[in-house]
């Protein structure tokens, strides 16, 4: 078994039953979750728009590859309403699937990349990942969580909230 942390969420259509779905789709296709945190609210990175992020951590066993990983993900993506522009690198969504970590290891690909390449730079990532492994080892930069949130210059603010119906 593989140890996996996700960073998940979008900034439309943030309801409590669209993170259901996603929940059960992660251990229908993907595998047993381990440990969640709190749902997070922060502001787009990267692109202006009127619309908050809503992103959970989440840690999930798994038997998967990475690159089956990515397939499975880029799949539930699209179930729950994601719909890639090619020509834009950042844009509303209704759900982005992060693979941040996959055990201790690094892959390198044209398509993949683990460790996330920006999640140090995140606070929207580092603050979720922070509630459920705070001294979890960056297997290429090693340096725990709790050190990388602390060096984190991204000063966005990052607050815990509730979903609604």
């Amino acid at each position: 078994m593989h140890k996996v942390y996700f960073l998940v969420g979008g900034n439309v259509n943030n309801t409590r039953l669209k993170y259901e779905q996603l929940s059960i789709l992660f251990q229908k296709k993907i595998g047993k979750i381990t440990a969640s945190s709190q749902f997070y609210k922060s502001p787009p990175w990267g692109f202006n728009s009127p619309n908050p992020f809503i992103n959970w951590a989440v840690c999930v066993e798994t038997h998967l590859t990475p690159p089956r990983l990515m397939k499975e993900t880029q799949h539930i993506e699209r179930l729950l309403g994601r719909k890639k522009n090619k020509t834009v690198q950042y844009e509303d969504r209704s759900m982005d699937i992060d693979i941040i970590f996959y055990d201790n290891i690094s892959w390198n690909t044209e398509d993949l990349h683990i460790p996330h390449p920006k999640m140090h730079l995140r606070n929207f990532v580092l603050t979720p990942l922070f509630e459920i492994c705070p001294f979890f080892v960056h297997p290429v930069m090693k340096k725990d969580i709790t050190v990388l949130k602390k060096e984190c210059q991204d000063n966005s603010v990052v607050t815990a909230v509730a979903l609604l119906e």
